[in-house]
């Protein structure tokens, strides 16, 4: 009798453990999965404290309830920094009536010859609620380096025709503000626009 009030005890406590096991393996949040470099709890990258072109200072909480791509470039930029741009425009289209919940931001790494006027008629090639964000060179500097960007001028035949090198790539944070994703340079509006579209569902 000892031995069969055991084994039922045993018993018992087998299928307790298996249906808690069960139960946390469905009450799991299942992780989101990124079309473009999942870069979720990075160190870097946490903020970017610059003026924008309408003269305000910002911070990436500013946009808190919104997806926040931001791209560093600037307006003499021939290919990809106008590309880019345009496919976030185009990601804007591809959302429908989530794109109001997109900010797009734009931070020049030539703030010399990208006064806030140029940046502002630059932004309305691409969409008007996109802003474009400048610093002084130190200021530039330091938020370049917290986002491990890499740019540099390239000496013209005029002192004033000069070009930038600079990393090609976006940086898209989540509506809590948080760095979730890196899209490199060349994937494509749909699969910036799928990423987006995740990070909108996750939030709700």
């Amino acid at each position: 009798m000892l031995k069969r009030n055991t084994l039922k005890t045993i018993a018992i406590s087998a299928l307790s453990i298996g249906a808690a096991g069960l139960f946390g393996a469905c009450s799991e949040k299942k992780k989101a999965e990124f079309r473009g470099v999942d870069i979720t709890g990075a160190d870097y990258a946490r903020d970017l404290p610059l003026t924008d072109h309408n003269g305000q200072a910002r911070h990436i909480q500013d946009f808190a309830g919104k997806v926040v791509v931001v791209f560093f470039g600037f307006t003499q930029c021939p290919d990809v920094c106008p590309t880019s741009m345009q496919e976030l425009a185009e990601v804007k289209q591809i959302l429908g009536k989530d794109g109001d919940r997109l900010q797009g931001i734009f931070v020049t790494v030539d703030p010399d010859r990208d006064t806030p006027e140029v940046l502002k008629a630059y932004m309305a090639n691409f969409d008007p609620s996109f802003l474009a964000l400048r610093g002084t060179p130190e200021q530039l500097a330091a938020v370049a380096k917290d986002f491990k960007i890499y740019y540099k001028k390239v000496d013209g035949k005029t002192p004033t025709s000069y070009t930038m090198d600079h990393s090609a790539g976006s940086y898209v944070y989540d509506p809590a503000g948080r760095l979730r994703v890196y899209n490199r340079y060349g994937s494509g509006a749909q699969a910036l626009a799928a990423d987006i579209k995740t990070l909108l569902a996750e939030a709700g």
